[in-house]
Order: structure tokens, then sequence, then C-alpha cells
């Protein structure tokens, strides 16, 4: 595949009622490339998100694909649309997520190019830093395809801004569906906590917690009164104590929140590698080698049990 366009697409994820925190950074992060750049929104009676989309700084046109068939958005059909639309772009990318990676690799593929995932820095000449091992080792990668598709670890980047002379909105019609794979059903939790990817302050817990019962009653009296977003580790969630969206780590939610709080977690690097961006991290473990402490601002020995409440308390008592 060879392509002469000098222009970038971005791969927008939104939830049907707003865009995703990580599109703004996608914007930020394709600004290095100093060419237009044009947002992709998939979905059906979306145009609110394309008007979002519209009022991104940077932005120069919104491509709006508005079908039954982005109702639920799959991954085969993103990427066949995704692939017919690449010949006309030098760089496709997205904030890397399991939504972004569930679809661009399908279309990397169909393009003939290289993938390139949860890059934490763009240099020259088509040349970009990356984390493998959990981000114990950064690699430098250069890609030799006239197309690139990579997408970007979203901390690592500044958010875009808002512009008041929204971008224009071009509407274009979805392919045909492969139907290769089909929308069954979805369970969202319904919370009025902050989004996890965007929250500035996260109280996570781990296994240590020992239920889902004791996970809402320790962390969620907290998380209320610092106004905080729950996540979990891996080990929790795979234990049934937190959904599986609120999940931090290399497989999870990546978050870098201004303040992070472990509780009762035990660090191991899949875990620390989603949120090792942190500003201030805080951990409150029993075990005083517990691995979460070598990466903690703060941290203190004890029985979460007895702690975590206590620290509510304090925190209710002020004025």
């Amino acid at each position: 595949m060879s392509t002469t366009a000098n222009k970038a697409l971005i791969l927008a994820e939104h939830d049907g009622r707003s865009l995703s925190e990580g599109v703004y950074h996608a914007v930020a992060a394709a600004a290095f490339w100093n060419q237009p750049v044009e947002l992709l929104v998939l979905g059906h009676d979306a145009n609110s998100i394309a008007q979002a989309a519209a009022t991104i700084q940077g932005v120069s046109r919104v491509i709006y694909s508005d079908s039954t068939a982005f109702a639920h958005t799959l991954a085969e059909d993103a990427a066949k649309l995704i692939s017919q639309l690449g010949r006309d772009y030098s760089v496709i990318l997205a904030a890397h997520s399991a939504f972004s990676r569930n679809i661009l690799p399908r279309a990397a593929a169909l393009l003939d190019v290289a993938m390139i995932s949860d890059v934490l820095e763009i240099q020259a000449n088509q040349t970009y830093v990356r984390a493998v091992y959990a981000g114990n080792i950064y690699t430098t990668v250069q890609s030799s395809d006239t197309l690139q598709i990579l997408t970007i670890h979203s901390s690592r980047f500044p958010q875009a801004a808002r512009t008041q002379a929204p971008a224009e909105i071009h509407s274009i019609n979805a392919l045909p569906s492969n139907n290769a794979s089909r929308w069954v059903s979805e369970f969202r939790s319904q919370s009025e906590r902050p989004p996890l990817s965007s929250a500035k302050v996260v109280i996570s817990g781990g296994r240590s917690l020992g239920s889902a019962e004791h996970f809402e009653q320790i962390l969620a009296p907290l998380a209320s009164k610092l106004g905080a977003a729950l996540g979990a580790t891996r080990a929790a969630v795979d234990a049934g104590f937190a959904p599986n969206d609120i999940q931090v780590g290399q497989t999870g939610v990546t978050v870098a929140p201004e303040l992070y709080i472990a509780v009762g977690v035990s660090g191991a690097v899949q875990h620390t590698y989603g949120m090792k961006d942190s500003k201030v991290v805080v951990a409150i473990n029993q075990d005083p080698d517990a691995p979460i402490f070598q990466v903690a601002d703060y941290g203190l020995v004890g029985d979460l049990f007895e702690v975590v409440p206590s620290l509510t308390a304090s925190i209710q008592s002020q004025p």
C-alpha cells in the first residue's frame, strides 16, 4: 500500500454520551506531524459527539459515520471502514485503550502496515519510544511504512484545548457489515463518581480487601469524601471484587491523577505500569516489603481495615 497524503486521522472513542478524554490527548500528540488533523467518529444518533469533536482545537475536520451498525461498534466493521479511508492519510492514531487496540491492529492488517502500540514519545523520522516488560525497558522503534498506525499513552501527552470556531463535520456512509461478529449485550456500571481515566484522585483496592462487600464498604466512603474514582488491581477484578472496567494496569486503564491511593495493593509491575505517572502516590499495606512502597511517595504500614476508616473519619471531621 502506498499513500502520498499528508494528513492525520484520529479514531475517536466515545460512550454515546461524551468523548473519551484520550481523544484530546491524541489530538495534541498528532500536532507533532504539523499536518491537518481529522477525527473519525463512528456512532448512531451521535450528532452531539461529532459536534463536540469539532470543537477540539487543532482538528481541521470531523468525519462522522452515522449507522445502526455503529450503535455498538464492532471491531471488524470499524477496521473495514478505516482501511478504506486509510489511503488518504499518512498517520492514523488513537489513545491506547481496549477500544483502539481492538480496532487499529485489524485496520493495520487490512492496510498491510505495522501497528505500533502504546507510544510514549514521538520522534522525528517515524521513530517512537515505547515500553516493554511492563515499563521496565524503553525501546526506540522506527517504521518504514508510508502510513503510520499507532496508539499513544495518553498520560504522556498534553490535552488539546477547545475552540470557539468548530471544524467542519463531513458525513460518510458506513460500509455493509461483514457479519463476522455480532453485538449481544453489555452491562455498564452506573456511578456518580468521576470517570477513572480523567479523575484527579483515584483510590485503588487490591485483593487484600477480601470481598466485593469489603471493597465497597472500605473504599467508597473515602472516595466520596475526596471526590475520587475507584480503581482495582487485576487480582481484585479476577476475584470478583470489582468490575473489569475499573481495572488499573497494563491490561486495564492507564491513569495519571494528581493523587493515587493504593489500598491493599502489592504493587505488581503490571499494575504499577498503569499508574506510575501519577503525581503523588500513597500506599497503605500491611506488608512493609510490598513492592508498592518502592513507587509510593508516602507509605503507611498498617491494617487497611483500621487505617482507611480512620482516614475517612478524619476527613469527615474537617471543617
